[in-house]
């Protein structure tokens, strides 16, 4: 009875207990914490090796935007062009900066790298909890952390990449919280897991479609499901599940908060269709980001991933199909292993394949789509438990753990040597040894990162204040440096400066001072320049002996295949944004092929990259195509505020369509509606006129059914119709000039019966025609 009462009462607190609790449960996973401890050691020292890329000063705004959205200072938030980005990321960074009071360019982008690259971090540690509860193997779990976190150009992207990196640290996260839910079953465990796909929904939009996912896993349990009770509780957690993540979503994104179901279809909207059009490299043939072959995602992460990590996720992948074939039961009710494999099977292949089925706008490699990264280290890690299970020795099963290390820190190694520029590795798919290979195949730094590397030399060259010629990508990079540093380096326009950095391999006569090269591939170097005369006074000069084509925002001139922009008086204030330029050929035929799918093509720049502002004056120089151009659209956007300064349309290149204007001028028309229609029969071309006239007259699309004498004239696919079809978009084929329009339309060389034109609206048919008679 004394003993019994002797061990009732509880013994007296011993001081440290607590700490060594805390280090009884750490101690099994020691090697996590070693890994974890060496990558963050490894990374606090580089934060500053990195060039800042053109999507943070972007993110930065989007975030402070929404603080002042929240408290009721402003609505900027509502013009910006990525308004509907999720901010689950950018507003806790933007707090952050505001509760700091960091205002200094490199201090802001060191804040954001340290949070990122710890997001990052955060990431390989969930990826090794769910490994662990997976495959209760701490040698997998630990591996699987490593081939997580060892990934080159992820790496990189830790410290500059504060959208798709934290989106794929919560993706780990919410893939951790699936396994957790569906393993306890509890209705705070799915709330739990709705909450935090809620905030992954949040970062991007593409995080919803872990919701069908879910659901569906959950509709596989209610069919095997025993009872009405159990079926009641499966489908309450489904339901409670999809309101917290809606809630979640919901009272972090302030943008959703006015029309939350419109502007969430914003989002998703964009997420598919981009807004922003780039001209990409795939395997050496142009492209534009809207027009990616299906290849695209496919290729470029096969070469741009670890080859141990690739072929141990097809491995994985193989046995996941392999276990499911020989099990009796339906796979995602057989195992928790099973289950993921198809779940992390399913979030790996079905946004890609949603990407080519939607022809989704991808650009950058597959930066988008980091996150696919998460579901693929999965499958890895379950192709390495299946190795280890399927060699029964104990030595095989060593062997097999052995290479995976040996892999593991291959990587490492290419990630040392790459230093600082991990980003652009490329494994041995492609071919690495000859020299410029790969930049004659693909974009290889497309952000323009190691640019940074090359200002410490620049720094060298002098003491005194340093020139240097103005590049876009330039001044992002210029933020990093310190700020005795930046004002030690003037950006100076083209002509003027003392040194200069040029893309790719130079001429031999280039007193080259630094070139950044990776895998034999010339990325930039840094020269020595001679500087020249001014060339923007004679050029002003030079313009003002000429009649402007147009006056808008800036006067417009054009000499010798160049456009002279002027503005006077001018202030730094007129050149915010981006100039941009359509260029509409004369013949499609002329367009390089990447853009003939658009009908134009397209150019910008920032104005200091082409101009210079002296004495009031603002000139600009923008080179022309060399073919001839019939029309050329100009315009300023000021991209963070979504807002159109000016713009304006001239025609260029249009001697024959103002000698066709003359000669319907001096004739009766064939036709009248609301163009008059000249038809020329012995040089087989229509013209369409119309006076007065103004742009708005010629934005419907035109269309032109032209029916032959013979049906047997006409093309294949045109005959079931009977007639052809040579509808056009009036910018390719008209100008519009001193309130005058004319259209000038060559027509088949067969005998024409009969013609068919007018306009009309998509949506809401004709708005006019007329018909002809050849």
């Amino acid at each position: 009875m004394r003993k019994n009462a002797r061990s009732s009462i509880a013994a007296p607190p011993v001081p440290g207990a607590p700490l060594r609790t805390a280090a009884s449960a750490l101690r099994p996973h020691w090697a996590l914490i070693v890994a974890l401890g060496l990558f963050l050691l490894a990374g606090l020292p580089v934060l500053d090796d990195y060039g800042s890329s053109p999507d943070e000063n972007t993110h930065r705004i989007h975030g402070a935007a929404t603080i002042d959205y929240v408290l009721g200072d402003g609505d900027v938030i509502l013009g910006l062009p990525n308004r509907a980005h999720g901010v689950a990321v950018q507003l806790p960074l933007a707090f952050v900066e505001r509760a700091l009071g960091l205002d200094d360019s490199r201090e802001l982008s060191l804040a954001r790298r340290l949070m990122t690259h710890l997001l990052f971090l955060a990431g390989g540690l969930f990826a090794y909890l769910l490994a662990a509860r997976l495959f209760n193997n701490k040698r997998i779990a630990l591996l699987a952390t490593l081939l997580f976190l060892s990934h080159p150009r992820l790496y990189t992207h830790s410290f500059v990449n504060d959208k798709d990196i934290p989106f794929l640290t919560a993706f780990v996260i919410a893939l951790f919280l699936i396994d957790r839910a569906f393993r306890k079953g509890g209705l705070w465990a799915f709330a739990l897991l709705g909450a935090g796909v809620g905030t992954l929904t949040n970062n991007r939009a593409m995080g919803v479609m872990l919701v069908p996912a879910v659901l569906a896993m959950r509709g596989l349990d209610l069919l095997g499901a025993f009872g009405a009770e159990e079926r009641k509780r499966i489908l309450l957690s489904a339901g409670v599940f999809v309101l917290a993540a809606a809630l979640a979503m919901y009272a972090g994104w302030p943008y959703l908060w006015g029309d939350p179901a419109g502007r969430f279809i914003e989002s998703v909207a964009q997420a598919a269709r981009y807004f922003i059009l780039t001209e990409e490299l795939f395997m050496g043939t142009p492209i534009l980001s809207n027009d990616v072959p299906a290849s695209y995602i496919p290729t470029w992460f096969s070469i741009t991933t670890p080859p141990f990590a690739l072929l141990l996720g097809c491995i994985g992948t193989g046995a996941f199909l392999l276990s499911c074939g020989a099990s009796r039961r339906a796979p995602a009710l057989h195992s928790a292993s099973l289950r993921f494999g198809a779940l992390a099977a399913a979030c790996f292949g079905a946004p890609i394949a949603a990407a080519i089925l939607f022809e989704s706008t991808i650009f950058n490699d597959w930066r988008h789509l980091y996150f696919l990264w998460a579901p693929f280290s999965l499958l890895a890690a379950f192709g390495l438990h299946w190795l280890s299970g399927a060699l029964p020795q104990r030595r095989a099963r060593a062997m097999v753990y052995g290479a995976a290390g040996i892999g593991v820190g291959a990587a490492a190694v290419s990630m040392a040597l790459l230093h600082p520029n991990q980003h652009i590795y490329f494994n041995f798919i492609e071919d690495r040894v000859t020299q410029d290979r790969l930049s004659e195949r693909y974009v290889m730094d497309y952000w323009n990162l190691s640019l940074y590397e090359l200002y410490g030399h620049l720094l060298n060259e002098a003491s005194s204040t340093l020139t240097i010629q103005y590049r876009g990508e330039t001044r992002g990079s210029l933020g990093m440096l310190a700020e005795a540093d930046r004002e030690r380096i003037r950006v100076v326009n083209p002509g003027l400066a003392d040194f200069s950095i040029r893309a790719g391999r130079l001429e031999e006569d280039a007193e080259t001072l630094r070139t950044i090269e990776v895998y034999n591939n010339a990325l930039f170097a840094l020269v020595r320049e001679q500087p020249g005369e001014n060339p923007f006074p004679a050029a002003y000069e030079t313009a003002l002996s000429l009649d402007p084509i147009v006056r808008s925002g800036f006067d417009l001139y054009a000499l010798d295949r160049m456009l002279i922009y002027v503005k006077e008086p001018c202030e730094s204030g007129d050149l915010r944004g981006s100039f941009f330029l359509r260029f509409y050929p004369a013949s499609p035929d002329d367009l390089p092929a990447v853009w003939r799918w658009a009908g134009y093509e397209e150019a910008r720049f920032r104005f200091l990259e082409r101009g210079a502002l002296f004495d009031g004056k603002c000139v600009a120089l923008a080179p022309l195509p060399d073919y001839p151009v019939l029309n050329v659209q100009a315009y300023q956007f000021y991209e963070y505020a979504n807002e159109l300064y000016w713009e304006d349309l001239f025609p260029l290149d249009a001697a024959e369509h103002y000698a066709a204007y003359e000669a319907a001028d001096d004739g009766e028309p064939d036709a009248r509606a609301a163009f008059d229609l000249h038809l020329n029969r012995q040089a087989r071309i229509l013209t369409y006129a119309k006076e007065p006239c103004a742009l708005s007259d010629v934005e419907r699309k035109f269309f032109l059914h032209i029916a032959p004498e013979r049906m047997d004239d006409l093309p294949q696919n045109r005959r079931e119709h009977g007639f052809d079809n040579l509808d056009f978009e009036y910018l390719t084929q008209g100008v519009v000039f001193d309130g005058k329009c004319v259209a000038v339309l060559p027509l088949p060389n067969y005998a024409i019966e009969r013609i068919r034109t007018g306009q009309f609206e998509r949506g809401e048919g004709e708005v006019w025609e007329a018909r002809l008679r050849f």
